[in-house]
């Protein structure tokens, strides 16, 4: 069995528009970010998963610029895994630490597109 590059696997998730993790399959610890060996044991065995993007905001902070103001939050996803990304749909001022958000790549984000989460409403 051939391994393919944690890049090509990553290229290929945001291909298909799906923010991607690896598992584990030694000792259990999941990664957001692909790579060759587990940051926790060393192993090789690792298998890459495809996220829902359901989470909540682990924390959040409000960048401004000339252009205005932009949030930067770490979201933790129902997964396991945190992964940094934009929370748009609402000013930055308004999203808060625990704030369900549902996430998705952003298509115009080239060859390293950015996660965009929107808030999650009740139904």
């Amino acid at each position: 069995m051939t391994h393919r590059p944690p890049q090509e696997q990553a290229a290929t998730a945001r291909a298909m528009g799906h923010v991607a993790y690896q598992h584990c399959e030694t000792c259990g610890a999941r990664a957001a970010f692909l790579r060759v060996l587990c940051p926790v044991c060393g192993s090789t065995d690792l298998t890459v998963h495809h996220s829902a993007g359901r989470g909540v905001v682990y924390s959040t902070t409000t960048l401004r610029t000339r252009e205005g103001a932009r949030d930067v939050s770490l979201i933790d996803l129902d997964e396991g895994v945190r992964v940094m990304g934009t929370v748009a749909g609402v000013p930055p001022e308004d999203v808060a630490i625990g704030l369900p958000v549902q996430g998705a790549l952003d298509p115009e984000g080239g060859d390293e597109p950015r996660v965009i989460f929107t808030v999650e409403r009740d139904g």
